[in-house]
């Protein structure tokens, strides 16, 4: 894993986002792959996995459809300048992996956990005796990989252990499926959760969204 190109780790978690989204089928591209999402704010996307200045001009030159995001594994400020007016910088990305192993954690006191999978997702929702959201998370397989996606925690519940939790008990049932290696996409604020639980940043990643003002709803 510690030797794994990074073109290669984007692959398993373009792989594995495609199936807990419900995406289309990756289309190879020279620089990477492109993504129907088929959502209003998220049309499309386009990986680049290793971007260079001339294909991110050429892909953003291009671009007029509103909602097109660009998913680059660089530092923002890296690529920022290479698009031009109707950009906006996302939330950075950190492309994060591990190594998968049996795992059976407590549920706290207070909280239920209940896990179910279909059509290749795995999730988990831990609310509160009352009923009451308290977090959730899902995975979906590909090969002898996972890739973890959407892991969230209420504010009112946070700094109680469920982030871990869910985390856990999603690798867990990775494991059991036969995964030996988590693939995941994590935010600045998970990042600090993932790393405690033995997740390794391998790679910074970019999100721009084509956003022209002429798109945007009038408030």
């Amino acid at each position: 894993m510690p030797d794994t190109k990074i073109s290669e780790l984007v692959r398993m978690w373009v792989d594995g986002w495609v199936v807990s989204r419900g995406g289309s089928d990756p289309i190879a591209e020279p620089w990477g792959w492109t993504i129907d999402v088929g959502q209003s704010g998220h049309v499309a996307r386009h990986v680049l996995p290793e971007p260079s200045e001339g294909d991110v001009r050429k892909i953003a030159a291009a671009t007029s459809a509103p909602g097109t995001w660009l998913k680059l594994f660089a530092e923002d400020q890296a690529v920022l300048p290479w698009v031009g007016p109707g950009w906006r910088c996302g939330l950075p990305g950190f492309l994060m992996t591990c190594r998968l192993g049996p795992e059976r954690p407590e549920v706290p006191a207070g909280y239920t956990l209940t896990a179910w999978s279909r059509g290749g997702v795995s999730r988990v929702l831990v609310r509160t005796r009352a009923g009451h959201f308290a977090a959730r998370g899902q995975i979906a397989l590909a090969g002898g990989h996972v890739v973890v996606d959407q892991v969230e925690t209420a504010a009112e519940h946070r700094r109680r252990g469920l982030g871990g939790l869910v985390m856990r008990s999603l690798r867990g049932s990775a494991y059991e499926a036969g995964a030996r290696t988590g693939v995941l996409v994590g935010t600045p604020e998970g990042r600090a959760l993932y790393s405690s639980l033995g997740w390794t940043v391998r790679s910074p990643m970019a999100s721009l969204c084509y956003e022209p003002s002429d798109a945007r709803p009038v408030s």
